[in-house]
């Protein structure tokens, strides 16, 4: 059944405003939908779908909605459903930033940000937790990824980080697992390769035009610049999921001065309490930029920059991409890349994790070379047990997890009040 072009509006945009819990709570959203109420995909070629989107960089739920979109109605599809998945999440993460930046030193409201605080802290301990699971299959992904961390605390860049393991991946047929190759599929919507690579250049020079714009008008020396051009280059080596990418963005966006840590484990936190695509804390680190640059106009700018820059890309990768799905699908090389990618992952979760905690559950961070760790004596006691009580009620009991953000957040007014 080939559903009508406002049919998957009014879906999609269902999807893109129930889409909370992550890329995991999002695909399951869009398999209930899709496949089991709609009947517009079947099973077997969701999951074929869902491979192909994982072998791409960039956010792979909102890919997949885009896949979707084009196997169901074409180009107008793609985009429908695909912008559906993520504009209703970014409005909420535009107004939470301005509130946050308005609002954001009152005591109440920083007091229940140190509760959010701990509770990314365990978000994050969960994401380690899921991806190892699925990454450590072989002994050689568990060296791949512990050779990952050394590299990322060493200084090795996120983007070197990705390339080798994909390299090393592609070189490793078996590092996969056996079964990983899916049996190629025809397209039901194939487009011709022409139309494809169209569609694509036509994409990716909308993608890069707002670059080109502003480096000609204000100059590449100018933040709005700097935030489209590292959006860019992080839309083409974010492997793995936003987890993946967070350390490294945190890094550079700190060290270019747009944001403080602690700001950008609150951004974390306000990109966790809505729908859409956890990445959507690039909105927030564009906007929190462009804010300290100029104000709310540069603020709306750096947002709408780093948005586009985001999740633009992801069309140019599907349109081109999506009528030779099935064959990368079907590749084993391709999966042992992807399977080198997801273990290397598991070592930069680690950095993450490591950076979140530093700043998060210690007042005072100690630089001994390359490496920054917390100052044990500087703990702040209550928020490493709420960190380690929701890190257990995510894992261990499956607790929902805007209610462990609630939690966290009244635990963090409850701290303050009794002067903790």
């Amino acid at each position: 059944m080939t559903p009508t072009l406002a049919d998957l509006f009014r879906e999609s945009l269902k999807v893109g405003c129930l889409g909370f819990g992550g890329p995991a709570g999002q695909i399951a959203l869009m398999h209930r939908v899709f496949v089991d109420q709609r009947q517009w995909i079947d099973d077997e070629r969701f999951q074929r779908m869902l491979a192909f989107c994982m072998l791409l960089p960039g956010p792979e739920a909102q890919q997949l909605a885009t896949y979707i979109g084009w196997r169901l109605r074409g180009w107008s599809g793609a985009l429908v459903a695909g912008w559906l998945f993520v504009v209703p999440g970014a409005l909420v993460v535009l107004a939470l930033s301005w509130l946050y930046l308005v609002h954001g030193q009152a005591p109440l409201v920083a007091a229940a940000f140190d509760g959010i605080k701990a509770a990314v802290v365990a978000l994050v301990a969960e994401a380690l937790f899921k991806v190892g699971k699925r990454a450590l299959k072989t002994r050689a992904a568990l060296w791949i990824a512990l050779a990952a961390f050394v590299a990322l605390i060493a200084g090795v860049p996120f983007p070197a980080v990705i390339a080798v393991a994909a390299v090393v991946g592609a070189m490793i047929p078996t590092l996969a697992g056996k079964g990983a190759a899916l049996p190629p599929e025809a397209s039901a919507h194939a487009a011709s390769p022409r139309t494809s690579v169209a569609h694509a250049v036509l994409w990716l020079a909308l993608w890069l035009s707002p670059l080109v714009v502003v480096g000609a008008t204000l100059g590449t020396d100018h933040t709005l610049f700097q935030i489209a051009a590292l959006f860019s280059i992080l839309a083409c080596v974010t492997f793995g999921g936003a987890y993946a990418v967070l350390a490294y963005l945190a890094t550079e966006a700190v060290a270019r001065g747009w944001l403080t840590a602690p700001q950008m484990i609150d951004g974390l936190g306000l990109a966790e309490t809505t729908p859409g695509p956890l990445i959507l804390v690039n909105q927030f680190v564009g906007f929190v930029a462009g804010w300290g640059e100029g104000g709310w106009a540069l603020a709306l700018a750096g947002a709408a920059l780093a948005s586009w820059c985001t999740f633009a890309p992801s069309f140019v990768w599907i349109f081109a991409g999506a009528p030779y799905a099935e064959r990368l699908a079907g590749n084993a090389r391709a999966q042992s890349a992807l399977a080198a990618i997801t273990a290397a992952v598991l070592g930069v979760i680690a950095n993450l994790a490591l950076f979140f905690a530093a700043h998060a559950l210690f007042a005072a961070q100690i630089s001994l070379g390359w490496v920054v760790v917390p100052d044990a004596a500087s703990v702040r006691w209550w928020m490493l047990a709420l960190a380690l009580a929701a890190t257990i009620a995510l894992i261990r009991l499956k607790a929902n997890l805007l209610l462990v953000l609630a939690a966290c957040a009244l635990a963090g007014l409850a701290a303050q009040a009794a002067g903790l």
